[in-house]
């Protein structure tokens, strides 16, 4: 809940609001007009500073599965390339490990950089992040346009039993149709919640009207299949 910094951003005049979580491993960025910056964003501002001054080891940056695909586009225009992990810093870090990764995180604001630590540090985040803003005399909104968020829509489905996905045919038809209609620009995630009898539809691209649809389709399916 970040309307409290929010307010004083703007009562304040300030420059950036910086919102931790309680043990102070996720950083949420305010931007001088009071907008969000979230995980996605300061993980594309940090591995593109990075990779300019040749920093960004194997010019690899590992996010998760429920980053927004704008992060995987924009790093892809800059020749950068993003692991997806499974929800979780710990499948974060393992990834980062695997792939010889020094920069990773969540769109939640988990943010990992090995150089500087073993686990998430939302302060170290926020400072390189002030440092950039500084040393390129950057306000942050404009460090931020260095991601578009692509329109998402995720729906929650809620199912009889869960059978391995890769068995339903309709539903795999559904997807597969999904991902065509998309035309590599955006993506489809279906799986089910570890503890609820629901399966997850998130779909993102770029029209916000036909990604609604998309989701609605593959929801549709999955509901005539397992649905309750």
């Amino acid at each position: 809940h970040t309307e409290m910094i929010q307010k004083r951003v703007i009562d304040h005049h300030a420059d950036v609001g910086i919102a931790l979580d309680g043990d102070a491993d996720r950083v949420i960025l305010i931007d001088e007009h009071a907008q969000v910056v979230d995980g996605d964003t300061i993980m594309a501002i940090l591995a593109g500073d990075m990779q300019k001054k040749g920093k960004l080891k194997n010019n690899k940056l590992v996010a998760t599965v429920m980053s927004n695909y704008g992060l995987i586009k924009a790093m892809r225009d800059i020749g950068v390339e993003v692991v997806q992990a499974r929800v979780g810093d710990r499948y974060v870090i393992q990834e980062m490990l695997d792939h010889g990764a020094i920069l990773g995180g969540e769109q939640s604001g988990h943010l990992i950089c090995l150089e500087h630590n073993t686990t998430g540090d939302a302060l170290i985040a926020a400072l390189q992040v002030l440092a950039i803003m500084v040393e390129r005399d950057m306000p942050l909104s404009e460090l931020a346009r260095v991601i578009t968020k692509y329109p998402q829509t995720l729906l929650n489905v809620p199912v009889a039993k869960k059978p391995e996905l890769e068995t339903l045919e309709s539903v795999q038809k559904a997807i597969q149709s999904v991902e065509v209609a998309l035309k590599g620009d955006g993506r489809t995630l279906v799986r089910y919640s570890g503890t609820e009898n629901i399966c997850r539809v998130l779909v993102e691209g770029s029209n916000s009207k036909k990604v609604e649809a998309h989701a609605q389709t593959i929801a549709h399916a999955i509901h005539e299949a397992i649905g309750v």
